[in-house]
């Protein structure tokens, strides 16, 4: 068995625990020779149960979105991270943003900062697509125009009481595009109002964007 090979074959992927006592099936203490590759630097802990591979391999490590999928799942990239990915906003975004149907939590890890906010069901379920990275990377991530929303009901003390308020946020506030702004799926947000939180300022947004 070579594990140095197997390693790197499996290096775009999270390495989870459960993969790595498959692969140590062999040896009477796989946790200790676990523990024996993160010394060697072979594998680089993330968060517990989840690692990546180590300098010392010197291999393609998954993409940060996709370590974002495991750290704590169910849950999908939205709000600034999603909103960046699909240039709706400026900035490049450092912490990588989710949204999760459990506790909101935030997690300072090796490779970076990944938070975890929550939203409730049906909710939570709507506008979510699966993203191709690379060929072997496909990571859940929200739609544009879920991303927004999700931006709208989780900013704490925003809300839109008219159409100004909604589009100096949008245009001042996010620095988003009319363009871009005028090509989301309105009708898709509008089917996700009556179960959304936050509904009366989503409205608002919504016939601001018409209005541009």
């Amino acid at each position: 068995m070579d594990i140095r090979q197997n390693l790197t074959s499996q290096s775009t992927q999270p390495i989870t625990h459960q993969w790595l006592m498959s692969l140590l099936r062999d040896y009477k203490r796989p946790n200790d020779k676990v523990l024996d590759l993160v010394r060697l630097q072979w594998l680089q802990p993330v968060k517990r149960g989840i690692y990546i591979a180590g300098p010392a391999l010197d291999a393609d490590n998954p993409e940060p979105f996709l370590l974002a999928n495991h750290i704590l799942g169910p849950s999908y990239v939205s709000l600034e991270s999603a909103l960046s990915h699909h240039g709706l906003i400026p900035e490049q975004v450092f912490e990588i943003a989710s949204v999760t149907v459990k506790a909101s939590r935030r997690f300072s890890t090796p490779v970076g900062v990944f938070s975890y906010t929550r939203l409730p069901l049906p909710y939570y379920a709507f506008g979510i697509q699966q993203w191709k990275l690379t060929d072997r990377q496909f990571v859940m991530g929200a739609s544009p125009e879920k991303a927004l929303c999700d931006k709208v009901i989780t900013t704490s003390g925003l809300v839109f009481r008219s159409k100004s308020a909604a589009k100096d946020w949008l245009l001042s506030n996010m620095r988003m595009g009319e363009e871009e702004l005028k090509a989301l799926d309105i009708p898709a947000i509008r089917q996700w109002l009556a179960d959304a939180p936050k509904s009366d300022s989503l409205e608002k947004m919504i016939e601001t964007i018409a209005s541009l």
